[in-house]
């Protein structure tokens, strides 16, 4: 019988108590008999330790100390891994019962492919699904130009080789947002295999400090900007376009609505109800730009 390969999955977090505990269940509760489980933790202040803790003896290594954002701590992390299969799992994501084993069957039948991607689904804080996402059949350069009209996956339900990783890694910790789909083009364009699937091997959860729920436009400016990188900028024209439009067709209609006499009355005392002006912006700027 044939050694099972190892597989490193690498956790980066912080401040993600609350949900930290079922993404770690989900890996060990997995019973992979060749796991390496690797927590990069940013230096959180809430109970994110206690729990890690807990668990510690099912990890192969641990950290927290204060890093650069979440591509510098999965680069941490994948410095430290020994695995022939590699991926990271964020701290509000977590498999589904046979996720490895699934990995590692497909990795051993198809020794020429470099990654492996699932399905997956995005839930909400009650468990509701809010968005099953099935992979392309090919995936390819093309396909992933398209990642903003229906070419995208779910990253948890991906898992890539170490001969792939070593080719084109690390991740480009300039990239806050969309680091998983400019790895994902550079694999493409260096002629690494990708399979694909339809069994549901991940769900992410969508909550307010989730960071593509709490900066969704930027993610999408953050693809756009990633795709045209790579090659792809006719590929995302036309989402741009859209985007603009629509920040065009608002702004025209918030200058009509602040004109209206009635708006105009009620402006002094909305001011003083609504929120300091730079408190309110300081919400939309993302933490890694904040000095």
């Amino acid at each position: 019988m044939n050694k099972l390969p190892r597989i490193t999955i690498v956790t980066p977090t912080f401040n993600q108590g609350k949900f930290i505990e079922k993404t770690i269940q989900s890996v060990i509760s997995q019973d992979y008999h060749n796991l390496e489980f690797i927590i990069i933790d940013g230096g959180s202040t809430d109970n994110t330790i206690e729990v890690i803790k807990k668990y510690e003896h099912y990890l192969a290594y641990w950290v927290s100390e204060p890093d650069r954002g979440q591509s510098h701590a999965i680069n941490k992390g994948m410095a430290k891994a020994t695995g022939d299969i590699l991926t990271w799992l964020n701290s509000d994501d977590w498999y589904l019962p046979g996720t490895l084993e699934y990995f590692s069957k497909t990795f051993q039948n198809n020794p020429e492919i470099g990654m492996v991607v699932g399905s997956g689904r995005i839930v909400d804080l009650s468990g509701n699904e809010i968005y099953y996402i099935e992979p392309n059949p090919t995936i390819d350069l093309n396909s992933l130009y398209s990642w903003m009209n229906g070419g995208n996956f779910l990253q948890p339900s991906s898992a890539f080789s170490r001969a792939a990783w070593e080719q084109v890694g690390p991740i480009d910790e300039s990239i806050h947002i969309a680091m998983d789909l400019d790895l994902w083009l550079r694999m493409a364009e260096n002629g690494i295999k990708f399979i694909s699937t339809d069994s549901l091997l991940s769900e992410a959860l969508s909550h307010p400090n989730a960071k593509t729920t709490a900066f969704e436009k930027l993610m999408l400016l953050d693809c756009a900007m990633v795709i045209i990188q790579h090659g792809g900028k006719k590929q995302v024209e036309k989402q741009l376009t859209d985007i603009i439009n629509k920040y065009c067709w608002y702004e025209k209609n918030y200058q009509a609505i602040i004109q209206n006499p009635v708006i105009r009355f009620l402006r002094p005392i909305i001011k003083r109800l609504a929120k300091n002006e730079d408190q309110y912006w300081s919400e939309f700027i993302p933490p890694w730009v904040k000095h």
